[in-house]
């Protein structure tokens, strides 16, 4: 696991397809929830992520 790959993979993701959650993401990405979450934390570090909740979901979006 490269958790710099999959950060790219993520960010790629979200410039296509904007804000999702995190099951959309797993879908979309075919990315364990595990190695979301790192992924998610890597871009959350770089600044790179915005994050909304609403109705009880949480999206994360690009900056």
């Amino acid at each position: 696991m490269n958790i710099g790959n999959i950060a790219g993979k993520i960010w790629k993701t979200l410039n296509k397809n904007g804000a999702m959650s995190i099951n959309a993401l797993i879908k979309e990405t075919k990315i364990k929830n595990n190695e979301i979450m790192f992924g998610l934390g890597w871009l959350m570090r770089e600044d790179k992520l915005t994050v909304t909740k609403s109705a009880n979901v949480t999206k994360y979006g690009l900056k």
